[in-house]
């Protein structure tokens, strides 16, 4: 009975050392979305990644490590190659079948809701300070991105009016297609204090010359990149339907950097800012 006893005990002892260790053992991490990647590095855990997607381009130093592809389109023979203990991607990532075939050779996979708002924001920064063991970070992060975000709000409240946005985006060489709803362009203009100047859809579609006119348009948003792709600025607002609308009329274009425009990462609060001051340039002379 005394052996019994002190085997029992000694292999709960060795069960119990053997979960301490893994505990204590770093987790070595493949981030799939820009917006992970760039939580990841803003709260200092960079060290734990062994692995990106090709849309994490920020910071720089992320276009260094080992990439596992797109993240619409990742294999799993390309993630478990870095030897990861724990995936994390957003609702974006895919295809399912690959994600399937990782959870069933026992590496975690972690998949976050990615709704373009500043509460998504706030989750996706919330359950990697705590994967990456800097909650800490993770809440001082929280509690200045909401301030920033509620003094913003402030602001917008007496702002005149919710000027009409176009969204632009271009697509491979192709039409450029404009952001309808249930997109991250969408969801940056609302936080900016404007309108999305096309409401009669969801995601991304080609408009035709009628709808570009209809949608009557005070700015056009574009990216930087797509500025490059279209040939320029004056490309752009010389399309003749978009002479037609009282943003191609002033020449209202505004242009971003596409991660920080639409990412809905750390940077969600300054990209809202930037926008809301050229959306509505009195604010950036209230006090």
């Amino acid at each position: 009975m005394k052996r019994r006893l002190a085997l029992t005990l000694g292999l709960g002892a060795a069960v119990a050392a053997s979960l301490q260790v893994r505990a204590q053992t770093p987790p070595r991490i493949v981030s799939v979305g820009s917006a992970l990647t760039e939580i990841v590095y803003a709260l200092g855990a960079e060290n734990l990644l062994v692995g990106v997607d090709t849309t994490s381009q920020f910071p720089a130093a992320a276009q260094a490590l080992p990439q596992v592809g797109y993240m619409r389109a990742l294999s799993a023979e390309g993630v478990l190659s870095l030897k990861p203990t724990l995936v994390i991607a957003t609702t974006a990532a895919g295809p399912a079948t690959t994600l399937d075939q990782l959870r069933a050779t026992g590496v975690e996979v972690l998949v976050l809701s990615d709704h373009y708002d500043y509460d998504s924001v706030i989750a996706k920064i919330a359950t990697v300070g705590r994967v990456t063991g800097k909650q800490a970070e993770a809440d001082a992060m929280i509690a200045y991105g909401r301030a920033d975000m509620a003094e913003l709000a402030k602001r917008l409240a007496a702002a005149s009016g919710k000027p009409r946005v176009l969204f632009l985006l271009s697509m491979g060489g192709g039409a450029p297609q404009a952001a309808g709803r249930d997109t991250a362009a969408d969801g940056i203009i609302r936080l900016a204090g404007g309108t999305n100047a096309i409401e009669s859809y969801a995601g991304y579609r080609p408009l035709t010359p009628e709808a570009v006119i209809a949608s009557r348009a005070d700015f056009v948003l574009v990216t930087r990149q797509t500025v490059q792709a279209m040939g320029g600025i004056d490309a752009i607002l010389n399309q003749p339907a978009l002479r037609q609308t009282p943003a191609g009329r002033a020449g209202k274009l505004l242009q971003f950097d596409t991660l920080l425009l639409l990412g809905f990462g750390p940077r969600t609060p300054q990209a809202a800012q930037e926008l809301a001051v050229a959306l509505h340039p009195d604010l950036a002379r209230a006090p």
